[in-house]
């Protein structure tokens, strides 16, 4: 953050998480008192307490100075061994619904929030109404239907902007969910997003568990013409490079 001042957000995305919508654009005009943009429920944070009012896997970091004093802060939950596990003691102890584990980061950046409410949460805008963060499992099986009825731009439950995979165990040591759907629905995810790519140049994947890609549109004689109904042209025409 340090050496790329040029650089106004930092955007933090989990491995286990694919950008599924290639339209979307972040309303960015809507932040501009926010140093923070997280997925999340305000209620549950500041009222219920919950280990789970917030997402971590994806987030927006405002590239400044309280950005950093909240990472020093953070951070001191985080190294391994014994002030990791005090620190769990304490989360769990404060939070609702949080397990005995050591400490974790989206856990303690829900007590810092909480515990720390004047210092940080004026500069924090919790946001649900699109998928910064998409819960795979209430998305995968729905991407045909979202094929057949809407376009990319959305960015919400019609069409996610950001598909997560928390709880697999492809990426997690005690994931809730078996490798062979996990793997499935992560390759359903990759091949959703990349038919927004392929149909620029008249291509698109056979099938959603498929790598084959097939033609859809002859380019030869009005090259683009079908893109309008996929909702990327118009993005296209401003773009320069």
């Amino acid at each position: 953050m340090v050496a790329h001042p040029e650089a106004e957000w930092i955007w933090w995305m989990d491995s286990d998480a694919l950008f599924t919508d290639m339209v979307f654009e972040i309303p960015f005009h809507r932040y501009r008192s926010s140093n923070l943009i997280i997925h999340g429920y305000p209620d549950m944070l500041l009222k219920e307490k919950s280990w789970i009012a917030l997402n971590t896997g994806s987030f927006l970091l405002r590239n400044s100075q309280w950005a950093l004093d909240l990472l020093d802060v953070w951070a001191q939950m985080g190294p391994r061994g014994r002030p990791r596990e005090e620190a769990g003691k304490i989360l769990t102890s404060s939070l609702k619904g949080r397990p005995a584990l050591e400490a974790d980061d989206q856990s303690a950046l829900i007590y810092l929030l909480i515990s720390q409410k004047e210092r940080w949460m004026n500069m924090v805008s919790i946001e649900s109404s699109y998928c910064l963060h998409g819960f795979w499992e209430s998305l995968v099986d729905r991407y045909k239907e979202m094929m057949e009825k809407y376009r990319p731009g959305f960015g919400d439950e019609r069409w996610p902007l950001v598909t997560h995979f928390v709880g697999c165990r492809t990426c997690a040591r005690n994931g809730d969910y078996p490798v062979e759907r996990c793997l499935k629905s992560m390759e359903m995810a990759y091949n959703f997003a990349d038919n927004q790519v392929l149909n620029l140049y008249g291509f698109r994947h056979r099938g959603l568990v498929s790598t084959n890609v097939k033609r859809v549109r002859n380019e030869s004689v009005t090259p683009l013409a079908d893109v309008d109904k996929f909702g990327i042209r118009n993005s296209l025409r401003g773009n320069k490079s």
